[in-house]
């Protein structure tokens, strides 16, 4: 049985106590102008800052907000309002205003991210939806720009984002990441949708298709012209003396480039300070190292610590996002 892909209905993006209060509201005839400040009490991750994103999805959410008819029988069904409300409801757009940081900007805990102004309905039914919007989006950024911070230490290395199948909103993720300092995306849909660069390199399913390691690596270094190969399948000592001789011969006779080799697991900075020994002992010393494995800002610094001498600026470090929560809340101001 095929399921179809729940559809998206911004009136509905509201937690059940939303449309209850407005329909209080509606009953009382309180509807004055209201201002309502988006904003979190604490940093996340230990941190002092946030840094801001979800600015665009908080906008279109806004304005793509109302209620159809089956949005409105739906309500009907679930809750005795009075005919009246919905009707009311069928009419409602957001009119008021949004005051907001830009994405990118730096924040504190306390300080407004987003302040909107508006009829106390329209801001009220607005709250859940605007609290997402930033809240995940702001989470992820600044996630990122920390790992970011904690990889350059005055030095270019650059963070590619690959969290697509682990993130519960992988589009939000892959944007949110790119505001926060990450130079690209593995996720397709992210690079065509946000115009990201996209990057990647091969899954250990690739090498073990083939008899041998070596098989595996000339097939990759036959297709492209620059290429990056994995050394961690079986063993990365062994496999990076395989990936310099068929990096060596693939230059020689195809002239495609090994860029880079690639390490996902086992001891990392011992691996590393060998791997890059190895590749400059070969004159191999363009090829870059990257690494990959549930990396963090805690990670990356306790890697480039332990290998400063031989981690150097040809290290690329990628990372899956860490699942956490931003507490954002949105209160009356006046």
């Amino acid at each position: 049985m095929n399921r179809r892909a729940p559809s998206l209905h911004p009136g509905l993006m509201t937690d059940m106590y939303h449309p209850d209060s407005a329909y209080v509201s509606w009953r009382t005839g309180q509807n004055g102008l209201t201002t309502f400040d988006l904003y979190t009490r604490k940093a996340p991750f230990g941190g002092g800052y946030l840094l801001v994103a979800g600015l665009e999805a908080a906008i279109e959410f806004a304005q793509s907000f109302r209620y159809t008819d089956d949005e409105l029988k739906f309500l009907a069904h679930i809750r005795d309002y009075d005919a009246a409300f919905l009707d009311d409801l069928s009419r409602l757009r957001f009119t008021g205003e949004i005051l907001a940081m830009p994405e990118g900007s730096i924040a504190f805990p306390h300080e407004p991210i987003l302040r909107v102004t508006a009829p106390f309905r329209e801001a009220l039914l607005l709250e859940a939806g605007l609290l997402q919007a930033i809240g995940l989006s702001t989470l992820i950024a600044t996630k990122a720009s920390r790992i970011v911070y904690a990889a350059e230490q005055g030095h270019p290395r650059r963070i590619s984002e690959f969290a697509f199948r682990r993130a519960q909103e992988p589009m939000t993720v892959a944007r949110a990441s790119y505001i926060g300092g990450c130079s690209s995306t593995s996720l397709l849909n992210a690079a065509y949708e946000y115009r990201l660069p996209a990057t990647g390199t091969v899954p250990h399913a690739l090498i073990e298709m083939y008899p041998t390691e070596q098989e595996a690596f000339e097939a990759v270094a036959e297709a492209y012209n620059r290429y990056t190969l994995l050394l961690d399948t079986y063993d990365a000592r062994r496999a990076i003396h395989t990936a310099i001789e068929v990096g060596l011969r693939s230059q020689e006779t195809l002239g495609h480039t090994l860029a880079a080799v690639r390490l996902d697991s086992g001891d990392l900075v011992a691996d590393t300070i060998y791997v890059r020994e190895q590749l400059d002992k070969a004159g191999l010393q363009n090829v870059r190292i990257l690494a990959s494995g549930d990396l963090d800002e805690w990670k990356i610094q306790e890697l480039l610590q332990a290998g400063r001498q031989s981690i150097r600026s040809e290290l690329v470090l990628r990372w899956a996002v860490e699942l956490a929560l931003l507490n954002t809340t949105q209160k009356v101001v006046r």
